[in-house]
């Protein structure tokens, strides 16, 4: 499943059921941010950190509301959140930076002592400048006698962490543009080298929200719990940083929802409503001539399984006709185990050698179980140029690809190419991080006006016009072979009806979670099979059409 996410709060709408949780998935509630009354769903889109901050300030602005009283609203969140999961006997030692991620943490060190916790308040100003909230909340702690709290100007005698304390991380947030050096990385070791549970405040410290290529992990706060503002951040959905994160609650403090409505991002997750509504009505009087004749080129002998998964999950997915083209010793066992597909034999016994004329089909998928044989390479590379509609190209096909660039060419436009990160970067060359995947995704489609599945956590969705879409639903049970030519099965099928290929693409990698999803629940992540997913995509269909 791709991590996901809690979203609090009585204003909004809950339309799905996830949480991210440290490696493991927990059911809790994904609220979209807009209002009940609102009829026309809002894309749940993910803002860049230029962005957060104007909706911060058209909050301000608009409510209108004091920038001190909705930080003080944030605080009030944050240590909800916090007295949700620890009593007051457990001790709370604070980290307050001199920004105003730094002011929302000394007025949770106000808050809690005013539940009994004990709390210690560390601020670190060490240029003598404050932003004017945190000077504010600083001035505030300082009337509060219960708080032990020191202003540290040079010298950081550090407190002693220990397993039963809760540390507060407030020294960055969301606004950091550069890696984390000096005292303030020391204080990261320091924290991170400690046994106590830590809370980050917005973001850890030190993580900037989208781009961290180029970054120092080593100076990044190690959190347990992040608990976020508003909305997830566009870096929480990459997988290097699940280990920085820990659980992710994100917490509503009111920001006005009608700058969502109005913000341009390429970024978005999808979610059921918007899924669902992609789904087009079956007329009373249709056939299977309606609904599309696809042309699956999969499986050399040996790998006839790949072709059976996706030809299974083809003929699951809705479509009319589908015919699988097959090495003659695959015969057999592919007839046998889809008798509602249609064979087309190739020349050879073995694997894919000869291109199959492609006008009588509305889409074709070529690449699970396929093999990188020479001959099975020439073949391609002629599909290719003989097929005008689009494309579904996964596993080998794509592998044949990586070793002649030049290849991606006469890939028809609007093909839907599957890869998993490795895959991706034998076709657009190593990469050091999940930003600079997905950017180099996004030269490759715009280049090439092609549609890419970036499997995995968070499958991303990569349009030509740049935009990324990520889908929440799936799981690690699926990490096992097979899945990815399940996947393949689902997006020839929607081609073939006549979906678009962004709309393919959702509808695909939405269901094909979402059958990981009832396959989990059903069978438990570590019994599931590629053939699980399939014998789950029934079910998903139908919770699509309700």
């Amino acid at each position: 499943m791709s991590p996901a996410l809690w979203i609090c709060g009585s204003k909004f709408e809950t339309v799905s059921n996830f949480v991210l949780k440290k490696g493991r998935r927990y059911k809790a509630k994904i609220v979209i941010l807009h209002p009940k009354q609102t009829k026309d769903p809002i894309k749940v889109k993910i803002l860049t950190n230029s962005q957060i901050k104007e909706w911060d300030q058209y909050t301000i602005e608009q409510e209108p509301i004091a920038s001190i009283d909705l930080m003080e609203r944030a605080a009030q969140a944050i240590t909800a959140a916090i007295a949700r999961r620890w009593y007051n006997i457990t001790p709370v030692k604070v980290f307050a930076g001199p920004g105003n991620n730094g002011g929302d943490a000394l007025a949770v060190a106000r808050m809690l002592s005013e539940k009994g916790y004990a709390v210690e308040a560390y601020l670190f100003n060490t240029t003598g400048h404050l932003s004017d909230d945190c000077t504010t909340n600083r001035d505030l702690l300082q009337m509060c006698d219960n708080v032990k709290f020191e202003e540290v100007t040079k010298n950081f005698d550090p407190p002693r962490l220990s397993e039963g304390d809760i540390v507060i991380d407030g020294l960055f947030g969301s606004g950091l543009n550069k890696p984390l050096s000096g005292g303030f990385a020391a204080v990261v070791n320091y924290i991170n080298q400690s046994p106590a549970k830590v809370v980050s405040i917005d973001i850890p410290s030190g993580l900037m929200c989208e781009d961290n290529t180029y970054n120092q992990r080593t100076f990044i706060i190690r959190a347990d719990l992040t608990l976020t503002i508003g909305q997830i951040k566009l870096s929480f959905l990459f997988s290097e940083n699940e280990e920085l994160l820990g659980d992710v609650e994100v917490l509503d403090i009111g920001l006005l929802p009608s700058f969502l409505k109005e913000a341009q991002t390429p970024f978005h997750i999808l979610e059921k409503d918007e899924v669902a509504s992609l789904l087009r009505p079956r007329g009373r009087f249709s056939h299977k001539g309606d609904y599309g004749h696809a042309l699956l080129i999969a499986g050399k002998f040996g790998m006839a399984g790949a072709s059976i998964l996706a030809a299974r999950a083809c003929l699951r997915s809705g479509v009319g006709l589908l015919t699988v083209h097959v090495p003659l010793r695959n015969n057999d066992i592919v007839q046998t185990s889809v008798p509602e597909a249609m064979i087309d034999h190739d020349y050879s016994d073995e694997c894919f050698t000869t291109a199959t004329e492609a006008d009588s089909y509305e889409a074709v998928g070529v690449g699970p179980g396929l093999g990188k044989a020479m001959e099975t390479a020439e073949a391609l590379i002629e599909q290719l140029q003989i097929t005008s509609t689009p494309m579904v190209l996964d596993a080998d096909a794509l592998n044949i690809l990586s070793l002649n660039h030049s290849w991606m060419s006469q890939v028809p436009k609007g093909s839907i190419l599957t890869p998993h990160p490795k895959e991706l970067e034998r076709l657009v060359g190593t990469c050091s991080d999940t930003y600079e995947r997905l950017t180099k995704a996004k030269e490759l489609a715009a280049a090439h006006q092609v549609y890419i599945v970036v499997k995995g956590a968070w499958t991303a969705i990569v349009t030509p016009e740049g935009e990324v879409v990520f889908n929440p639903t799936g799981n690690p049970g699926m990490a096992t072979g097979g899945s990815g030519d399940v996947l393949t099965g689902i997006l020839l099928a929607l081609l073939a009806q006549g979906y678009d290929s962004f709309d393919a693409c959702r509808l695909g990698v939405y269901v094909h979670g979402l059958a990981g999803d009832l396959a989990a629940e059903a069978e438990s992540q570590i019994a599931m099979t590629a053939g699980s997913l399939v014998d789950h995509l029934p079910e998903a269909w139908k919770q699509l059409e309700r």
